[in-house]
């Protein structure tokens, strides 16, 4: 069976066990290497411009092509993963694995880990609207707000454990 999600959430739990079968609905944020550091830096520096409860954020770039995750286990993206859990983001989506201190941290948060597929055109279809929220000057790796409705994904770390 298909779960569907609703984001940003309300809950503080998604109700998500590995390997579900996922299809997220309303806003998600994206990111990658070169604004994900940038967001943590902010925060840590006490600015704030997103809200970060119950949202999950799509390891990926916006570009008139599309988009598609990214390789989440990359240091810029891996790292920023437990302080961003820490900050209320409740789902992480990319490709990839990510390492056993990311996977408890996670769990510690009470965030999960969703893999997407690498497929540009199934994906871009998907989205219903995309806004620059953050670092605009990032080009297409800024931080957009996408509004989504059947987002596909499997839940890949959920509770410290994986698929």
């Amino acid at each position: 069976m298909i779960k569907k999600v609703h984001l940003p959430s309300e809950e503080n739990h998604l109700d998500l066990q590995v390997g579900d079968q996922i299809l997220i609905y309303g806003e998600i944020y994206t990111g990658r290497d070169a604004a994900l550091p940038q967001l943590v830096q902010q925060i840590k520096n006490g600015e704030k411009h997103i809200k970060l409860e119950g949202s999950a954020i799509m390891h990926t770039a916006v570009s008139d092509a599309g988009i598609s995750p990214t390789t989440s286990n990359k240091m810029e993206l891996e790292g920023s993963i437990p302080f961003l859990a820490r900050c209320g983001v409740k789902m992480h989506i990319g490709k990839g694995s990510l390492s056993p201190k990311t996977i408890q941290a996670l769990a510690r948060y009470d965030s999960v880990f969703v893999v997407t597929p690498p497929v540009a055109a199934l994906l871009t279809s998907k989205i219903l609207k995309k806004q620059v929220v953050a670092f605009p000057e990032e080009g297409i790796e800024a931080i957009h707000n996408l509004k989504v409705e059947g987002l596909p994904g499997i839940v890949a770390t959920a509770q410290g454990k994986i698929i």
